[in-house]
């Protein structure tokens, strides 16, 4: 019975001696002969036709030890300042063979109308966003490993310090007259605007009296200042009222403001 034990505490020592070599053997073979290389980010210049902007990560991964590399994990999520979620983005390799080397690009889809929606801010104001990027894998297909960071991204506002002027009104004849309303600002963000802007008028009695729409262009990273003009009937301008200035595109609708006159 003595012998017995005596083998069996004999054999549980050397399997925790062997698994132990394996697992230095491992960790020494990853830190030595494994090299990991993450490029810089790519950042896009236009958005898909889906309204969405792909950011993309160049990773690559040498694996010259002498074990295989199981269960490589990179997940990326983006937040704003204040910790909301934007979204989130991952890339799984279920085996990366020893003796090898592979590029794969990390990818990121953030979709900007939902952006736009979810806060205000992204479309008025330029700002920071996070981005938290873990990666995690099996040394040996056995030993967990993960590391994580964090970086920061500038977000460039594309109706950034918008403003609305007065309206000026130019007598073009007896019939009508050329109402010009000063539109500016400035486009941070990456990709250009092109969209209708749409003037409405009502009166004091909230009716309205007037509707029309003009197209508006302002290219990425220029500053849009121009007048909306547009003639009207001088039987359809009230003497008090409203104009209320919407821009509509392909990514976003909103709500400019009103300008009171009278």
């Amino acid at each position: 019975m003595k012998v017995a034990i005596r083998m069996v505490t004999i054999a549980a020592a050397l399997f925790w001696i062997l698994l132990l070599a394996f697992t230095v053997s491992a960790v020494y073979s990853f830190v030595k002969d494994v090299h990991f290389s993450f490029g810089e980010m790519q950042m896009p210049t236009t958005l898909t036709k889906e309204n969405e902007m792909v950011l993309s990560v160049p990773i690559t991964v040498e694996n010259m030890g002498l074990f295989n590399i199981g269960f490589f994990n990179v997940t990326t999520e983006i937040s704003d300042m204040k910790g909301l979620t934007i979204t989130r983005g991952n890339t799984f390799i279920p085996t990366i063979n020893r003796k090898t080397a592979i590029t794969i690009n990390h990818n990121i889809t953030v979709n900007i109308t939902d952006l736009f929606q979810k806060s205000s801010t992204f479309t008025f104001n330029d700002t920071t966003l996070i981005l938290y990027e873990a990666v995690s894998m099996s040394i040996a297909e056995t030993v967990p490993f993960r590391a994580s960071t964090n970086i920061t991204i500038p977000w460039g506002a594309p109706l950034y310090n918008l403003s609305l002027g007065e309206p000026e009104y130019i007598a073009v004849n007896r019939t009508h007259t050329l109402i010009k309303i000063p539109v500016n600002f400035e486009n941070h963000a990456f990709f250009d605007i092109t969209g209708n802007l749409t003037i409405r008028i009502y009166n004091s009695e909230n009716t309205l009296v007037k509707q029309e729409q003009i197209t508006i262009e302002a290219p990425s990273h220029t500053i849009y200042s121009k007048y909306a003009e547009f003639y009207v009937k001088n039987t359809e301008i009230p003497s008090s009222g409203r104009f209320e200035v919407y821009l509509q595109t392909s990514i976003f609708t909103f709500n400019l403001g009103k300008i009171n006159f009278g």
